[in-house]
């Protein structure tokens, strides 16, 4: 996957952690090259809670990696609502019992 800002692409890394970040932008993930992280006008989404824009998006979820917020993509407020039927109720249900949410 490219950098969203500038379409650069993400080389072999070396070892260690990557320069490229991640970040949600209109409810999807994106990556971000290290030249384009300095930027400020990057219009990343930011968690309703806390401000931060340090958030990810998995299995329909955005995550606030600075408070913990979570939400469903697609969602206006912090809450779960009802499961689809099939697969993804099997997937959330399985999720909430690892993660202990009710």
């Amino acid at each position: 996957m490219p950098c969203y800002h500038c379409g650069a692409r993400q080389t072999d890394p070396v070892r260690g952690a990557s320069p490229w970040k991640r970040g949600v932008r209109q409810e999807s993930q994106v990556l971000i090259c290290p030249d384009c992280q300095h930027r400020h006008d990057l219009d990343l989404d930011a968690c309703r809670t806390c401000g931060s824009t340090a958030l990810i998006c998995r299995l329909g979820e955005v995550e606030c990696r600075s408070c913990g917020a979570v939400r469903l993509a697609g969602a206006r407020e912090f809450a779960c609502s009802a499961p689809p039927p099939g697969l993804s109720a099997e997937v959330e249900a399985a999720l909430n019992r690892v993660l202990g949410r009710p």
